[in-house]
């Protein structure tokens, strides 16, 4: 029998109009525009049962009695069959869905919406949804896997895609399509399709072909074409049996191709030529029921029936060669026929199409060996011609895969599709709503919709500017923005020549705007603003610079092809091909220039390091100067101007997304504060337009190895601080006035954070490890780092460090004199040293008055015992003295004796907040709640909010005995460890007192006494305050229990203190006056707090931070 074409039937209003049949076939369903959904039993059925869903019905999909339409209140609903009764709604989408389709059993339903999501939800219990995000665009139908595996998709943002059911994965992705912002304007609804049974192929609807994928290799298979179709197909529909495949067209032709020889057996004109919108074969027979956008409903009867189809195969394998070559077979050798991306490839694993294996090959290979080569290349050559647009899966070709008879001729890396070229910060140009730039003086947004071509300009401080709105008569695709001028640019026409448009609206005169015109055939491609220029690249391969006013300056050629550009101060960073790219990765290179007056290339095409098979998305500056960019998969690099301009990555935005398909976009860079600025986009590359995206802050972090441990924390600490302040040397080398704060802070921060690492070492017995530590710190650090090693009995490591120190102090000598030059050189020591006061310097003069004269004291002291106890020296020779005399202080100071004479202070105190600082003066006390006690901190450094550790030069503060002591007696159960760290606080905490109160007290008692009576009397208050019931015998057991703790130095120099102590007491007695006065005061206040730090004194947590560990093990006896 002919195949037979019934008169069409009137079935619902203008509009989309779907259809299918039940499962038995006994009839079919449509539903339209008209929100009804009609039951026909054939297609003479003048009364069919119609069912009204809702207002507008867009999809339906029938299977095991229900049936389910997606329907224009954004619901995806399900009714009985035949009954009709509403049976719930399945699921909800924020717009309306576009296509509803059942799995093969039934089972599942999935949904995809205008939202750009879709949906698959089990029927039985509609709790149970999985939501598939990654297109960018409305989407337009779906497709199940027989073996419910895959669901494959189509959507407005071009691109077709193949998604893992079970963990919703994005498995592979195509730009097939054209891009369009909604279903109504887009050229094909692509209703893919898989073929039933083994879902071995993916049938899709490109322009006038259908394209085949290969299942798992993902690979084009085939294309089907035919002369009979002169406008883009918008339908596919296998038979159930897979036998055969029929496509629809947007001008009504219908032509079904048989899938074993590819032949087409059935072509078809719609008699008004209206779009074939809904396509369906009847489960049994070889009927096809159609509809187009016009409501109308017919069918196609006695499709290729089984004998024609038999002759069919038979006679394709029994062809004669010379027959392979009519019409349609040419394609083949032109290239048409075979997909870019692949080879012609056979199925050798798909019995059913055998003979088309041969057919293929047979087309390609001819007597002549050379034929098979033209073939092949003109394949290859559509490769490199069809560039990917797809931004998320740009993995390049795969290689082409061997077939049983026939040799690749070529089977290594596939070349890369080159990026195209983008400005940073904006958005994909097809979008009618986009962003032209986003950074950080504003957002340039355009609409290119019916009502507007318009341009709008805002900015973030509207100090610089107020907004502005222009129109875009020229179609401008690219925009940048600074703080002096918009800079707007557009492709050409076939009239009008591509155009470089400014609005300088800092200017001071009244003419604002200037316009150049570039020459004939010559495209601008990027674009860029700096201080006080412009720069455009163009398709000529040219960079062109003008300065803000339009005068024309430099021009320079690239070596390739730009992909973007960005502009900074003086500062012109070019991105640009290097070469083609293999497998997936793209091969770029970076030239770096300065514009200012000496004109100088920094980076000279270096290769621009990308993460493997990814792209560039990003590239600017950070707001200080810094050159930067993005990958696609989220890697943000900075340039390391530290390390001979290097690349170092800065962050990873994929670690702070939470789904695969987030992602973050970039748009601002600052490396004082360390943020970086970027907007969080869920399920897409970029936001929309609206409404208005908030912009987040993401922390910076280098990848250095365990940083989970203390030591890998601190490292990456460390060398981020540096990294993120080489841009102050930069600046101040340039010629710019810098906050010498901010210098002195982050070197401050930095020696901090040697200064712990050192600790952390020595305690670990690292010692060549704490050399190496020393080398990077300032010469007054490694002083403090020789007090350290010397307290933790590291005399060799001691030793070799006042060698360095020696050394450090005779480079800073043997320096030009001028300060700012030392400075400089002390900066390029990686260690930096400032002259304003800090933690760090020698301390200049301070503001308060009474912290200079303890100093001066304390340091009187130190010398002359110096000179009275040579006997230290013989022990252990003092290799600490400083080589140079300090600006601020002209007596050399001979730092461990000082240390002797002040009492044992350590330097690494920890503020915890249990205890009470005590700081000289009162009125840095008033301003205090709870610092500890046993700080030795400065007033400025108590007023710092975050408690940070604090290593200092020793300066001595009196402590309170009573409260100390109260402290320690307090009762609970430490661990061994704990408690030895307290005993070894405690000491520390009375030291600073001895001196003070041997003075009151040896103006009192002028006869000779042991060491151990000097330390007695010093301690006994102490003593007694911890134990208030013990009489005089049990305070000197007591106290001699104490006395044995303390080191065979410290003995020593009380010792020697008994000896020679006549001589001092009376200058000790004059030095101390004032601090023994307001020692009353102190002990008054912290009278007052001790009852408070009684109450909060818990046992100690025992997640401890590190400073506070550091503490505890500075004094461990060895």
């Amino acid at each position: 029998m002919l195949p037979a074409r019934r008169p069409m039937r009137f079935g619902h209003s203008e509009g989309h109009t779907d259809v299918c049949f039940d499962d038995s076939g006994s009839c079919i369903v449509t539903c339209g525009g008209d929100g009804d959904v009609r039951i026909w039993e054939n297609l003479d059925d003048d009364d069919p049962k119609s069912i009204n869903v809702g207002e507008k019905a867009y999809s339906c999909a029938l299977k095991n009695g229900r049936l389910i339409t997606a329907v224009s209140n954004n619901t995806v609903q399900i009714h009985t069959f035949p009954e009709g009764a509403p049976d719930g709604i399945l699921t909800r989408f924020t717009m309306n869905a576009n296509h509803v389709i059942f799995n093969g059993d039934g089972t599942k339903v999935a949904a995809g919406s205008s939202d750009f999501m879709i949906k698959v939800v089990e029927v039985a219990d509609s709790s149970k949804q999985k939501t598939f995000r990654g297109h960018d665009a409305p989407v337009l139908s779906l497709s199940f896997d027989p073996r419910d595996v895959y669901l494959a998709s189509a959507s407005c943002d071009g691109s077709v895609r193949v998604w893992n059911m079970a963990d919703q994965t994005c498995t592979t992705s195509w730009s097939l399509l054209q891009k369009c912002n909604d279903v109504v304007n887009a050229k094909s609804i692509c209703r893919l399709g898989w073929q039933p049974g083994s879902g071995k192929l993916l049938a899709v609807p490109v322009d006038k072909v259908v394209k085949l994928y290969r299942r798992e290799t993902w690979e084009s298979h085939l294309d089907l074409s035919d002369t009979f179709i002169t406008q883009p197909l918008n339908v596919v529909a296998w038979s159930p049996c897979g036998q055969y495949l029929a496509a629809g067209s947007v001008d009504g032709s219908i032509v079904v191709w048989n899938m074993e020889t590819q032949e087409c057996i059935e072509r078809m004109k719609h008699e008004k030529n209206y779009t074939i919108c809904g396509l369906a074969w009847h489960p049994k027979t070889r009927q096809i029921a159609y509809t187009d956008t016009e409501g109308n409903l017919g069918l196609l009867e006695n499709i290729g029936d089984a004998k024609k189809s038999n002759d069919k195969v038979a006679s394709a394998v029994t062809k004669d060669y010379n027959d392979l070559f009519d019409g349609e077979d040419e394609d083949y050798l032109n290239g048409d026929m075979i997909e870019p991306q692949s080879s012609p490839r056979a199925n050798e694993d798909d019995d059913d199409l055998r003979p088309t294996s041969g057919h293929l090959r047979r087309a390609i290979i001819d007597d002549d060996d050379n034929s098979l080569d033209i073939g092949m290349i003109k394949a290859n050559s559509n490769n490199l011609e069809k560039e990917d647009d797809d931004d998320d899966d740009q993995t390049g070709f795969p290689a082409l895969p061997p077939s049983s008879t026939q040799q690749p001729f070529y089977d290594g890396p596939m070349p890369t599709p080159k990026q195209k070229p983008f400005q940073s910060g904006s958005t994909p140009a097809h979008l009618t709503h986009r962003f032209m730039v986003w950074n950080s003086v504003g957002i340039i947004r355009c609409y290119n919709d019916e009502q507007d071509n318009a341009i709008d300009i805002e900015f973030h401080d509207t100090s610089i500017h107020h907004a502005t709105h222009l129109p875009n008569s020229l179609n401008h695709t690219m925009a940048d923005l600074s703080i002096e001028a918009v800079l707007l640019a557009c492709e050409s026409t076939e009239e009008l020549a591509s155009k470089l448009h400014c609005i300088h609206f800092s200017s001071w005169d009244t003419n604002k705007e200037w316009t150049v015109d570039m020459p004939k055939d010559e495209d601008i491609e990027a674009i860029c603003l700096g201080q006080g220029w412009a720069a455009c690249a163009t398709s000529a391969l040219l960079v062109r610079v003008f300065t803000v006013g339009g005068v024309q300056k430099e021009i320079f050629s690239l070596p390739g092809p730009v992909v973007s550009m960005a502009g900074h101060g003086e500062q012109l960073m070019v991105i640009y091909h290097r070469g083609t790219g293999f497998d997936g990765d793209q091969c770029l290179g970076v030239q770096l220039m300065e514009l200012g007056k000496k004109k100088k290339q920094i980076l000279h095409g270096d290769p621009l390091s990308l993460t493997k098979k990814s792209h560039l998305v990003w590239v600017g500056f950070s707001a200080e100067g810094t050159p930067c960019y993005v990958d696609s998969e989220g890697m943000v690099r900075m340039l390391n101007r530290g390390l001979g301009n290097t690349w170092i990555p800065v962050c990873n935005t994929r670690e702070h997304c939470k789904g695969k398909s987030d992602h973050y976009w970039v748009v601002g860079i600052h490396e004082n504060p360390q943020q970086l600025r970027c907007i969080p986009c869920k399920g897409a590359r970029f936001p929309p337009t609206l409404p208005r995206p908030a912009v987040a802050i993401l922390a910076f972090k280098l990848p250095y190895c365990q940083v989970t441990t203390e030591k890998g924390q601190m490292e990456e600490q460390y060398w981020r601080s540096v990294l993120f302040h080489h841009h102050l040397g930069y600046l101040s080398k340039n010629g710019y006035e810098l906050d010498g704060n901010i210098t002195s802070q982050a070197v401050r921060e930095q020696q901090e954070l040697l200064m712990k690492l050192f600790a952390l070492s020595c305690k670990l017995e690292r010692e060549f490890r704490c050399m190496e530590l020393a080398d990077l710190m300032t010469q007054n650090v490694v002083n403090l780092a020789i007090k350290y090693a010397s307290r933790s009995r590291r005399l060799n490591l001691a030793q070799r460090l006042s060698e360095m120190a020696v050394e450090k102090a005779s480079e800073l000598a043997t320096a030009p004199g001028d300060e700012e030059e030392e400075e400089d050189f002390r900066k390029h020591l990686n260690a930096g040293y400032s002259s304003s006061a800090s933690e760090w310097s020698r301390r200049p003069v301070r503001s308060v008055q009474h912290d200079q004269e303890m100093e001066d004291a304390e340091e009187a002291d130190a010398y002359e015992e110096a000179e009275e106890t040579p006997e230290v020296p013989k022990q252990r020779p003092n290799p600490f003295s400083k080589g140079v005399t300090s600006a601020e202080v002209t007596t050399p100071k001979p730092v461990v004796v000082a240390s002797s004479s002040q009492g044992r202070v350590n330097p690494f105190k920890v503020s915890s907040s249990k205890k009470d600082p005590v700081v000289p003066s009162a009125n840095v006390l008033d301003t205090m709640s709870k610092y500890s006690k046993k700080t030795s901190s400065s007033g400025s450094r108590a007023a710092n909010k975050q408690n940070p550790p604090v290593i200092k030069p020793l300066i001595p503060k009196p402590k309170s005995k009573q409260a100390s002591a109260a402290s320690f007696f307090q009762v609970r159960t430490p661990t061994s460890n704990e408690k030895t760290g307290e005993e070894r606080q405690e000491e520390a905490g009375h030291e600073p007192h001895e001196v003070q109160v041997t003075a009151q007290e040896n103006t009192e008692n002028r006869r000779p006494k042991t060491g151990f009576q000097m330390w007695l009397e010093e301690n006994r208050a102490s003593i007694l305050a911890d134990n208030p019931d013990l009489n005089e015998a049990e305070v000197i057991k007591e106290g001699m229990s104490r006395f044995r703790v303390l080191s065979s130095e410290e003995r020593k120099v009380w010792t020697e203190k008994a000896k020679g102590g006549a001589v001092n007491d009376l200058a000790e007695d004059k030095k101390r006056k004032r601090p023994t006065a307001e020692e009353g005061e102190v002990k008054k206040n912290q009278e007052q707090t001790s009852e408070d730090s009684n109450l909060s004194k818990k046992p100690k947590p025992l997640d401890q931070s590190t400073n506070v560990r550091l503490s505890a093990f500075a004094f461990k006896q060895s």
